[in-house]
């Protein structure tokens, strides 16, 4: 059974940053990070690639962002095997909210933004931006 262990969050005053960590037992092709507010449904917040194949498909690292975390957010993984970093900067208050990170295939090709597209989720961080 594939496991995904979430560390980092925490509280910060807007215009910080935090790091969020994601790392799993088993790495699938693409690793996502959502997060979601009682008021909000799940959002997609920023994807990448984690696999080193197909050939046909994305290179490894390759990313994907949510409108809400271009500009601000950065998702990272050194190797195939290493932690997926999820680096927040300039948060801002509406930033709050539980961070989620997950595993799943390649949709058309593609990691995508969409929560039914990932399988395997960790157990959450929760993130607090004050103003």
């Amino acid at each position: 059974e594939v496991q995904l262990v979430q560390s980092g969050g925490g509280s910060v005053e807007a215009g910080g940053s935090l790091t969020l960590s994601c790392e799993a037992s088993q790495y699938n092709y693409c690793l996502a990070w959502f997060r979601q507010t009682p008021e909000k449904e799940r959002e997609g917040v920023a994807t990448i690639y984690t696999s080193n194949g197909p050939k046909t498909g994305p290179t490894h690292g390759t990313t994907n962002y949510g409108a809400s975390a271009k500009g601000r957010f950065t998702v990272s993984q050194d190797n195939v095997k290493s932690p997926v970093y999820l680096k927040l900067d300039n948060l801002e208050p509406e930033d709050t909210g539980m961070y989620f990170c997950a595993t799943g295939g390649l949709l058309n090709g593609n990691c995508g933004l969409r929560a039914s597209q990932y399988r395997t989720w960790g157990r959450g961080t929760l993130v607090t931006v004050s103003s």
